[in-house]
This record gives structure tokens, C-alpha cells and sequence, in this order.
């Protein structure tokens, strides 16, 4: 039996003049694949480590342009893999998940994106991601990997189930090989018949504390749909983390300048200290100043008010009271239901006024 004949590097990096050329599709999940291309010139690809890629999708109504996140990583040059989970309302990823083969060639444009440690090098990095948000971290964990650094990362990563973690048995593979590598999944559902010893929920403040104890002295790393990001920076603001060393990459609108980036977390909402708020008391009849930095539970404490309250946390839900006007800025840790929001309900221990606000209470 002959040898495949060796394939070396052409002479010169990829251009995006050049089309791709699918060479290998795998599925993940039932509805997530991986598509790996190659350069029909032979040419090797040159990209920094959580950058993306746009593809013009020839879909029967007209050619879209897609942006996807490369999941491989740079220190395997011969290739070049995106990493798709198609959703409700997908239409080019959809497309690719059934039509596009081995061998068909499709137009790419890039690589581009600043969401990338190669622009912000540390010793530490805590890596925070949900559903195909795993993508550029996992690249840029790759990189760390076969380059021999002796990383040092805490790879944080939300599913809906475990059997959706995407890559999860290579960075198994990596994480039994080194200790510089600690796993930490979260998943909101269970897989039947299906033993599950991790972490359950959403991911909160505790879980982060538990999983990093040292997450002040890391770069972290976050991608993810937007109400994901935005509740990470929010219990990361609460924390009292440093949100300078916080770098964001949405999949749904990845950033191309370093403005961008700073401008997708710019709107974050943080109570201040030096800004005044009320609370009033429905039922008692009484309004109280205080700062926006004031929770709620201890602006009541404050003037002898009687909130019932358990844990001061956001995890055990006993300090819910229902706002009737005003805003606050709230970071529990799962003691109250999307649905009780909805209807107005806070936690009283973990709600900071941002201006007057009206309790029943």
C-alpha cells in the first residue's frame, strides 16, 4: 500500500484572493458542525488566535456573507476550521450544515478581529464562554497548548446540556496533560440516563468565585450571545473586577477595531457612588435617601424597616419585594425567576437603586 504523498507549505500565507476548499466536515451535535478547509494552492494560513472569518454563502436566493470565529488555531497552519451551530432563524449556517461538502470552494474574506490575547498577553487568563462562544478560546487555548507555554487557564464554559459542550473531550485531553488547564462546565438541563457531577444553572457570582478564587489577578476572556456577556460583566462589575482586563467578542457582530470592542461593553450599567437615589416604602410610607451603591435591603435596615432576607446574596430568594416604580440594578445568583422580573419582583439584598425607586414594602 502506497503513502499519501506529503503536503508541505506553499510558499507564501493564504490570501483571501484564493477561494477555500472544504476538506472535511464532522459533526458535533445534532445541529453544530465543524467545517475544515485548506487552501487549493497549498498555501498555509496566518491568523491570530480568535480572529474571524467572513464567507459569502451562495444561497439560492443570492450570496449572504456569514462571519464565523475560527476554531483552530494558527499553530496548525495547513488549515483552517469554523466551528457553526445553526439557531431557529439560521439561514446561511443552515445552508452550510446541508449543503456544503468536501471539495466544494467558497469565497472567504479576512482574517480579521482585535479579540485575541496576542493583543493582551498575561499569565493568567480566565476564559468565560457559552454555546459556539467556545470558538475563539478554544483557539487560542490550542495555541497555548502546542506551543509548550505552561498556560495557566481557567476554562469556563455554559451549555444548555453536557452533551452540547462543544470540544469538550479535547480539552479533556489537554486538561489530563497539564495543570495549567482547569475545566469548569455549566449546564442549565440534564441528558437523560446521563450522570452529570458538574455545575447546574446559570452561572453566577458563586460559581465564578469557586471556580477562580483568584479571578482578580486574571485576563478574562468572554464570548457569547449578548445577554450572556452582559451578566458576566455585570457580576464581574459587582465583584470589583478590573474591567480594563475584560475583552468581549460576540458571534452574532464580531468587533474588527480595538473601538469596537470597548464600544460593545461601553452602555454597562454601574451604580455609582457618588450619585444619589431614594427608596420609598409603599406600605410603611416612608422615602429614604441614600446612593445608588445602596441596596435596597440595606436602605430598609437603615431606617428601621423589616425586609425579611436570608443569605444577603441573591442565592435564596427570601428578600423579594415587588417594585412598583423606578429602576434598579440587580446581580442575584439565581434566587429569583426570569418570570418574577418580568412582573416587577427584585431582591431587595442584591438591588441597587438607580434613581427614586418604589417598593412594596
Amino acid at each position: 500500500m502506497s503513502l499519501p504523498k506529503f503536503q508541505s507549505f506553499g510558499e507564501a500565507a493564504w490570501k483571501d484572493s484564493e477561494p477555500l476548499e472544504c476538506a472535511m466536515v464532522v459533526p458535533e451535535t445534532s445541529d453544530s458542525a465543524t467545517f475544515t478547509f485548506r487552501a487549493p494552492s497549498g498555501a498555509w494560513f496566518d491568523y491570530k488566535p480568535g480572529q474571524f472569518i467572513t464567507l459569502e454563502l451562495p444561497l439560492p436566493g443570492g450570496t449572504i456573507p456569514r462571519t464565523y470565529t475560527i476554531s483552530s488555531s494558527p499553530s496548525r497552519p495547513l488549515s483552517l476550521s469554523l466551528t457553526v451551530k445553526a439557531q431557529r432563524d439560521s439561514i446561511g449556517t443552515r445552508w452550510m450544515l446541508e449543503h456544503l461538502k468536501p471539495g466544494v470552494r467558497i469565497k472567504a474574506f479576512g482574517p480579521a478581529g482585535v479579540f485575541s490575547f496576542a493583543h493582551h498577553p498575561a499569565k493568567k487568563y480566565l476564559f468565560i464562554s457559552a454555546g459556539t462562544g467556545i470558538t475563539p478560546v478554544m483557539s487560542m487555548t490550542t495555541w497555548l497548548w502546542d506551543t509548550g507555554q505552561q498556560p495557566d487557564i481557567c476554562f469556563v464554559h455554559a451549555a444548555r446540556r453536557p452533551s452540547e459542550i462543544l470540544f469538550r473531550e479535547r480539552l479533556e485531553h489537554m486538561a489530563n496533560r497539564t495543570p495549567g488547564i482547569q475545566l469548569h462546565f455549566v449546564v442549565e438541563g440534564l441528558d437523560e440516563f446521563r450522570a452529570w457531577p458538574g455545575y447546574r444553572g446559570r452561572l453566577n457570582q458563586i460559581m465564578v468565585g469557586l471556580m477562580a478564587p483568584d479571578y482578580l489577578e486574571r485576563e478574562v476572556f468572554c464570548c457569547g450571545p449578548e445577554p450572556f456577556m452582559q451578566a458576566v460583566r455585570d457580576m464581574l462589575n459587582a465583584l470589583g473586577f478590573d474591567m480594563s482586563r475584560y475583552h468581549q467578542e460576540s458571534f452574532q457582530a464580531a468587533a474588527e477595531t480595538e473601538e469596537e470592542a470597548q464600544a460593545q461593553k461601553a452602555g454597562d450599567v454601574v451604580p455609582d457612588q457618588t450619585a444619589t437615589a431614594e427608596v420609598t416604602f409603599a406600605v410603611s410610607g416612608k422615602t429614604a435617601a441614600c446612593t445608588q451603591t445602596d441596596t435596597v435591603l440595606a436602605v430598609a435596615r437603615a431606617n428601621g424597616l423589616n425586609i425579611p432576607s436570608g443569605c444577603t446574596f441573591g442565592l435564596c430568594g427570601t428578600c423579594k419585594v415587588k417594585k412598583t416604580a423606578g429602576e434598579v440594578h440587580m446581580v442575584h445568583n439565581g434566587g429569583i425567576s426570569d418570570d418574577d422580573v418580568a412582573q416587577g419582583y427584585i431582591l431587595a439584598c442584591c438591588s441597587k437603586p438607580m434613581g427614586a425607586v418604589t417598593v412594596e414594602a
